[in-house]
């Protein structure tokens, strides 16, 4: 399963403020795509993390620490010009497991 384009809008379509709340907020949005299908985060296989500024990335790896206990799904973070909607972050994710829920 891929989950892509994954920013920092909360339930009302709105992106968030900052790196951190942006940062969580993914996250949120990612494992609600999961949970729909009956998986976890614990099905990610590969993330792909996209940030407007590199300065970001010790904030975002402390954040991305703090959602897997044993072991983390591959990672590649990449720095780019600019992201949809003015975002600081933006998650690809590739997840995987037995079957999805109907």
């Amino acid at each position: 399963m891929e989950i892509s384009g994954q920013v920092g809008l909360n339930s009302e379509g709105k992106l968030v403020e900052g790196i951190e709340e942006q940062t969580k907020q993914t996250f949120q949005n990612v494992k609600d795509i999961l949970e729909e299908v009956g998986w976890d985060l614990s099905n990610l296989m590969k993330i792909r993390i996209f940030l407007a500024d590199m300065k970001d990335y010790g904030t975002v790896n402390e954040i991305y620490a703090t959602y897997f206990e044993n072991d983390f799904p591959t990672r590649v973070a990449l720095a780019v010009k600019d992201l949809p909607l003015g975002a600081l972050i933006e998650m690809d994710c590739t997840a995987t497991g037995d079957e999805l829920k109907e």
